[in-house]
């Protein structure tokens, strides 16, 4: 569709939302376009080259006149071999929910690649009604009233804690380019949360039955596919693959991740190339960590029994799961049949270290094979190792007693 960019043309109704996203091109100046979402939000884009987009503003941040004023001047700026919106934002004119689009977006997803699309979802669930808000006007005491009121709602002050954090970063990058003084988020006083709260772990009996109902499971597959292979037999039809030990992907993702601690977007990132049976060790690539650095964790027999045996299974030649998001339906499934209640699959991380520190194993050690940045995210179990802290005060009688 071909149109004068207009006011008039906002307001004579012939912009409503439809089922998928339009676009209108200005009649006079080319390569500025307005882009209507089925939800009904309007913005001002700049094609400046073959598959090359520039979102200049939104509708209600920008009059049409605004926006052609920009849509001019990155048109120039592209001529002149400029950068796009160079000159545009000057002295932090520029609004929120634009800097965001146009500056953070493209470095978290070129700098913060794993957490890029998360981000940039609480981002807009939580601050989607500040977009029109020029960056000065998100003050202390304006994020401070936000966060009470947040509180007050009910949400948990470790939830409010991660937005506030997600907003700190998108400020934090506003004042390194220029656009803002200080970062206001640093004098906000931050929700109050336990540092070191009680881990969620299965006891000998809950593992002994998750253990149980993943074999019944796969026991009860393997029957239906031979059954079902019978009755393809008969009538002469090609057999289906018959499994040997693993019905499906969840048995051994359950015990790798139990007898390693993985994350479980770690545990889905893993490819057979990071998984070394001879010398029993499994590579976290750095990728894949949330740390961001690789590390190397070992297999112990089961792990090692459990993954020979799963390759035999595995049609897949390059990643060890060939799940895409997570193992909800099959995982919630599992946890009625075993009888387990309030146990998510993170915490068959939490699992797996507790059992290490109750066995006697040091923190630190804890620490190395968790992939935790500091210590202080390990020392929630530590008061999973009584004797240990025992031990110490007791030497202080010792002591006393040789002095």
């Amino acid at each position: 569709m071909k149109a004068l960019i207009s006011a008039r043309l906002l307001s004579s109704g012939q912009l409503g939302p439809a089922a998928k996203p339009f676009e209108v091109c200005d009649r006079d100046l080319r390569g500025f376009v307005l882009r209507v979402q089925p939800s009904g939000a309007k913005s001002y884009i700049v094609q400046v080259g073959r598959g090359r987009r520039v979102t200049i503003g939104t509708v209600g941040a920008l009059t049409p006149t605004q926006a052609r004023d920009r849509a001019e001047k990155v048109l120039g700026n592209v001529a002149h071999n400029r950068a796009p919106l160079a000159g545009l934002d000057a002295n932090g004119k520029i609004s929120f929910g634009d800097f965001i689009d146009q500056r953070y977006k493209p470095w978290a997803q070129a700098n913060r690649p794993r957490s890029a699309d998360y981000t940039l979802a609480r981002l807009k669930r939580c601050f989607g009604k500040w977009k029109h808000k020029e960056l000065p006007e998100i003050t202390t005491e304006f994020v401070e009233d936000w966060k009470v009121a947040r509180l007050k709602e009910g949400l948990a002050p470790a939830t409010v804690l991660r937005d506030v954090a997600a907003l700190s970063g998108v400020l934090s990058r506003a004042v390194k380019m220029g656009k803002l003084e200080g970062n206001p988020v640093r004098n906000v006083d931050k929700p109050r949360i336990d540092r070191r709260p009680k881990v969620r772990y299965m006891s000998t009996a809950e593992e002994g039955r998750l253990r149980a109902a993943l074999t019944v499971r796969d026991e009860e597959a393997i029957a239906a596919r031979k059954s079902g292979n019978e009755w393809r037999r008969e009538r002469g039809r090609d057999m289906l693959p018959a499994p040997k030990r693993f019905s499906d992907h969840l048995t051994p993702a359950v015990l790798l991740s139990i007898n390693t601690g993985l994350r479980r977007g770690e545990l889905l990132a893993l490819t057979w190339a990071d998984i070394d049976l001879q010398e029993k060790m499994l590579t976290v690539r750095g990728a894949s960590a949330k740390t961001g650095d690789t590390r190397y964790v070992p297999l112990n027999d089961e792990a090692v029994t459990l993954l020979k045996d799963w390759q035999e299974h595995s049609a897949e030649i390059d990643r060890v799961f060939s799940v895409t998001t997570s193992f909800k339906t099959a995982w919630g499934a599992l946890l009625e049949r075993a009888g387990i209640s309030q146990f998510r699959w993170h915490d068959l991380r939490h699992h797996f270290a507790s059992r290490l520190v109750q066995a006697g194993v040091p923190l630190n050690t804890v620490r190395e094979l968790l992939g935790h940045g500091s210590l202080a995210m390990t020392l929630r179990y530590a008061h999973l190792a009584p004797n240990q802290t025992r031990d110490a005060v007791s030497k202080l009688i010792h002591v006393q007693a040789t002095a």
